[in-house]
């Protein structure tokens, strides 16, 4: 399976895409967005700042968890990922993202 990001409408009625490496685990996911072309500006953003390490903040949660966020040039953040039990398991999820964003296709479900 190739990586793939995937455009979708949640409960509330926001736009949200998740990116998903070849694997099928979700290793990014945005914030809503209340414009479908919003949402898909987020993923065209994620496929241009990916491989720029100055854009990703690794965090630690207060259940002792490692999260990264990646930000834009305006330092928004464009996508979080979910919680790893290691600020190593963090950064290979990094990794994943900076090989699966570019050539990832969308897909709205």
């Amino acid at each position: 399976m190739a990586a793939k990001f995937e455009l979708y409408t949640d409960k509330g009625g926001e736009f949200r895409f998740r990116l998903k490496a070849g694997n099928g685990e979700n290793v990014l996911s945005s914030e809503g967005y209340s414009a479908k072309s919003g949402c898909k500006n987020g993923i065209e953003s994620v496929k241009k700042t990916a491989t720029m390490d100055e854009r990703y903040e690794i965090k630690e949660n207060a259940g002792g968890k490692h999260y990264f966020m990646l930000k834009a040039g305006n330092h928004e953040v464009i996508g979080t990922s979910q919680p790893y039990a290691s600020m190593d398991g963090a950064k290979k999820g990094i990794e994943a993202v900076k090989r699966a964003a570019a050539e990832a296709e969308m897909e709205e479900v």
